[in-house]
């Protein structure tokens, strides 16, 4: 399927979510006219922090698949125009450590950017390689203050959420539930809903729950690449929610310092990536 999508696009593309993912590989060749060339070096070892679906990619040949990781070991090569994000890997980290980390590096500096002191904020898929890391990142801001809370409807992913501790609740609802996750995050805050949601959740028809868990005023964050812009849009309208909707958006400044540091800092959130994506 890999081979057929690239063969007939030029460029990797998931056909269910329509991201594309990244690559780490090393530097074959530098333009004259590269901006950039005095940052990166024939030779270097890197991974693309744009999407695979933006890409031109050509692959020789496929060698080793890992499922459980959802990566790919291929012999091939792309090609970066100047307006492409890369990032060199840390030498103090495996390179499939890396690798899994700048796959969601937007998502802990997006985060960030919106949590702030006294917030309820809900994660929905917290389970999963963004929203434990985006947990990691909204524990530091609250500290101890406000509440987190983790909507993961799998029991697996409640166990990962629970071993790393950062949340107050943790949710067993259904995100694809919209009244389900509303009645669950009223009971959790008391009637007061969340100041923030941030969607982690990589399914389709999440949109209402995260919406219908969010104050008629508050933020909701969709970095989930399955999110529908008609569905978010037209479900707040039908709803008369006013809450502030933001599109995920894979770049932030200088997000893969931001993801690595989180790493670091974290060691039960590093454990958990090097024991389920590296």
């Amino acid at each position: 399927m890999i081979l057929g999508i690239v063969q007939e696009r030029g460029k990797q593309q998931n056909p269910v979510t329509g991201s594309g993912g990244m690559l780490l590989g090393r530097v074959r060749e530098i333009g004259n006219n590269y901006p950039n060339h005095k940052n990166f070096r024939v030779g270097d070892k890197i991974t693309s922090m744009v999407s695979l679906s933006l890409t031109p990619l050509f692959i020789e040949e496929i060698i080793e698949i890992f499922p459980q990781r959802d990566q790919v070991k291929i012999r091939g090569y792309a090609v970066f125009f100047e307006s492409a994000v890369l990032a060199k890997i840390p030498i103090d980290l495996p390179e499939t450590l890396a690798l899994a980390v700048m796959d969601v590096a937007g998502a802990p500096a997006q985060t960030y950017r919106l949590v702030k002191p006294n917030m309820n904020v809900v994660i929905i898929g917290a389970g999963g390689k963004s929203g434990s890391i985006c947990c990691a990142v909204a524990r530091d801001i609250l500290g101890p203050t406000g509440k987190l809370i983790a909507i993961q409807p799998s029991e697996r992913g409640r166990a990962r959420v629970q071993e790393l501790g950062y949340c107050d609740t943790v949710l067993a609802a259904d995100a694809t539930n919209a009244l389900e996750c509303n009645r669950a995050v009223e009971q959790a805050t008391n009637g007061e809903m969340a100041d923030l949601v941030i969607n982690c959740a990589p399914v389709e028809n999440t949109e209402m729950s995260s919406i219908m868990s969010a104050k008629n005023n508050g933020v909701v964050y969709f970095f989930t690449m399955a999110t529908s812009f008609t569905k978010a849009a037209l479900g707040a309208e039908g709803i008369g929610s006013d809450a502030q909707l933001i599109i995920g958006n894979g770049y932030a400044p200088n997000h893969d310092i931001i993801a690595i540091d989180v790493i670091r800092r974290h060691k039960k959130l590093r454990d958990l990536f090097e024991k389920v994506y590296a």
